[in-house]
């Protein structure tokens, strides 16, 4: 992340996490170290994995103290064994003291989901498909999570409601069918947006492609359903398929020649990396 993003959106969502953790004062702290004193302590990794979300940490203690000097011996991306030393920080005991929480709920959320996308990518090696993530992410977390996909080598569907369009049922309900869907779309966005429509049988899919859909949507379809709408389709929209994605039918999904495979998973199931800050000791 670069220093305007971090500014602009990630700065408030980071202070205001702190201002949840300490409302009024860190009273455990205050009452050990009444005064300010250097120290310094370890970031030690307790598990193996993908590491990702360092910038984010560090940026928990820069903005309680700009003065704070973290030292990292490892770069986001990175696979991280158990023991390894990810980081040294130096500051305020204070200040490393009362950001530890907050800093380690970002970097293990975003290095656990950054280890499973890894692990699902893995499955998708030597086809063309593509992994997505969806929007099925923590409230106010969506920043972290998506970068995180993207560093354990996946890729970013829209970001929110205004990054792109996808008419999934309930608006082809609301419109009175897919073809209505796409063509009050059309007239509505502007012409750059690719339209992606969500199926569920054939016979929409079918409905889809007439309509000039740009993206068709494969929803909760068993493998032969999916077979039989690429051949369907025969190239005339990109493909994505989606529905209880895991790391055990991905492989199979992949093998059926989809353009797309995106999975909500990778955001909202995805365990925590375990790691931790040890070893701190005055200078």
């Amino acid at each position: 992340m670069n220093e305007i993003t971090m500014k602009l959106n990630v700065d408030p969502i980071i202070l205001m996490a702190l201002q949840e953790d300490i409302p009024t004062e860190d009273v455990s702290t205050n009452a050990i170290m009444p005064h300010s004193v250097q120290g310094t302590v370890d970031l030690i990794c307790k598990q193996d994995g993908i590491i990702a979300g360092l910038t984010v940490f560090a940026r928990v203690f820069h903005l309680l103290d700009p003065n704070t000097k973290v030292e990292f011996l490892c770069q986001d991306g990175d696979f991280v064994k158990k023991g390894d030393k990810l980081a040294i920080l130096t500051g305020d005991i204070r200040v490393l003291l009362s950001g530890e929480r907050v800093s380690l709920n970002y970097l293990q959320r975003m290095s656990g989901i950054a280890t499973y996308t890894n692990q699902v990518v893995k499955f998708l090696e030597g086809s063309h498909t593509k992994l997505l993530d969806t929007r099925k992410t923590t409230p106010n977390f969506r920043i972290f999570e998506k970068y995180a996909v993207k560093v354990g080598g996946g890729h970013n569907h829209r970001f929110n409601l205004s990054d792109g369009i996808m008419l999934k049922d309930n608006h082809i309900g609301a419109a009175g069918s897919i073809q209505k869907a796409v063509e009050m779309t059309r007239a509505y966005a502007p012409f750059v947006r690719k339209i992606e429509v969500e199926t569920e049988t054939l016979e929409q899919v079918a409905e889809a492609v007439e309509a000039g859909a740009d993206i068709i949507l494969l929803d909760n379809m068993s493998v032969e359903q999916m077979k039989q709408a690429l051949a369907l389709i025969a190239g005339r929209a990109e493909t994505e398929c989606s529905g209880n994605v895991t790391l055990e039918n991905v492989k199979a999904l992949a093998d059926i020649g989809v353009d797309y495979i995106s999975s909500g998973a990778l955001t909202h199931s995805a365990p925590i990396l375990d790691l931790s800050m040890k070893h701190l000791r005055r200078l």
